[in-house]
């Protein structure tokens, strides 16, 4: 029987990793990140990297890329909506980019999303390879490919 401890250790070094690495990003581009940043991604990072958990490995990678900018998206428009309208604290606001919704997303950050989430993906397969004994990554970019 597998120690119950296991599967906490198992999703914090999978979530904490990701975030850390998010974190550090946001700081070198903007120059400073909050805490709620790294929760945000913590949480964001887990369920982009459960996607492959659920559907096939055959599933393309493109495919997964796109769930995992819709599930980016829609997690930071309800932390931004509860974060920076309800409680103001203002820790980021799109309103100066283009084709934004309410300052708290835009379409040019959801096609960064796109492409960081494939780097989540692989990154949290290759973690549960490596750290916890699970498949070898395999992917296919396209249908048929």
């Amino acid at each position: 029987m597998e120690h119950p401890y296991k599967w906490l250790v198992k999703y914090f070094v999978l979530g904490a990793i990701p975030a850390t690495v998010y974190v550090c990003i946001e700081v070198l581009y903007r120059g400073y990140s909050d805490i709620s940043m790294w929760v945000l991604s913590f949480f964001l990072c887990l369920l982009v990297g459960e996607i492959n958990e659920y559907i096939p490995w055959d599933t393309p990678l493109t495919l997964q890329m796109f769930l995992g900018a819709i599930i980016v998206t829609v997690g930071e428009l309800v932390a931004g909506l509860i974060l920076n309208v309800w409680l103001g604290l203002n820790i980021w606001d799109y309103s100066n980019v283009p084709l934004n919704f309410m300052g708290q997303i835009c379409a040019p950050f959801s096609v960064i999303w796109y492409f960081l989430s494939a780097v989540a993906i692989v990154v949290d397969d290759y973690l549960r390879y490596w750290l916890f004994d699970e498949e070898k990554p395999r992917y296919r970019l396209f249908e048929g490919l």
